[in-house]
């Protein structure tokens, strides 16, 4: 795999999508709808209430589930594509 292929696998066709809760901006991809690709373009820690709240590493969590459900509501509302169609 050449880097231009591996860049474009890791981040192509991210987008960005802002947290209903807190307003946090993450770049997200839909690959399918059991398949969400989040990369955070902050601490997490810094910018997202649910994580600053945790108790104990955050490394932990899985991901917010105020943004995941933001995410969805996206998907619902046809503002956030889904890759498979």
């Amino acid at each position: 795999m050449t880097t231009a292929e591996r860049t474009e696998f890791l981040s192509g066709g991210l987008r960005p999508h802002e947290c209903r809760s807190c307003g946090t901006c993450v770049l997200v991809k839909k690959n399918s709808i059991q398949h969400t690709s989040i990369q955070w373009t902050t601490a997490p820690a810094e910018t997202c209430p649910v994580f600053a709240d945790a108790d104990g590493p955050t490394a932990l969590l899985d991901t917010c589930p105020k943004l995941a459900g933001s995410i969805s509501d996206a998907v619902r509302e046809g503002t956030l594509a889904v890759a498979d169609g």
